[in-house]
């Protein structure tokens, strides 16, 4: 399934050159991964009352267009990887200025973390349905966890 959020972009989100700042990209990328889980009725509330949250491992974006002051965005959200509980997962953001042209790609290494042990940990039954659905990249790869491999 197809997941897009469209943005109108801030002022504070520009930079001196007239563009929008380097951070503002993955930004609104963790915007769009709140609002997923928000989509399958996760909410912040629900990281408290579970006491698991998302941390990131990793996140790399890639520039490839400028995004111009007055410009709004749209940043879809994809499945590269994910581990068979759930617990890792990896997601690829695209941010696409106002014509539509690809601008930007984010990609994140996450997992869920037990927020009162602060270990990893294989979340919730239903945190771990919010990514089935979800549409995944052609280079989709299972992620091995060290006990698996």
């Amino acid at each position: 399934m197809s997941f897009i959020v469209n943005f109108t972009t801030r002022w504070a989100d520009f930079d001196a050159n007239i563009h929008m700042r380097h951070t503002a990209y993955n930004d609104y990328a963790a915007e769009s991964r709140l609002r997923y889980f928000n989509q399958y009725g996760i909410t912040i509330h629900d990281f408290t009352k579970e006491k698991v949250g998302p941390i990131l491992f990793e996140e790399n974006t890639r520039f490839l267009k400028e995004i111009h002051l007055g410009e709004d965005i749209s940043v879809n959200l994809k499945i590269t990887g994910l581990s068979g509980k759930g617990e890792r997962w990896k997601i690829q953001h695209e941010v696409f200025n106002s014509k539509g042209k690809l601008s930007a790609v984010i990609n994140v290494y996450g997992a869920w973390l037990d927020l009162e042990k602060r270990k990893l940990t294989v979340p919730p039954v239903k945190f771990q349905e919010i990514f089935t659905d979800a549409e995944r990249t052609e280079d989709f790869k299972e992620i091995p966890l060290k006990s698996e491999a």
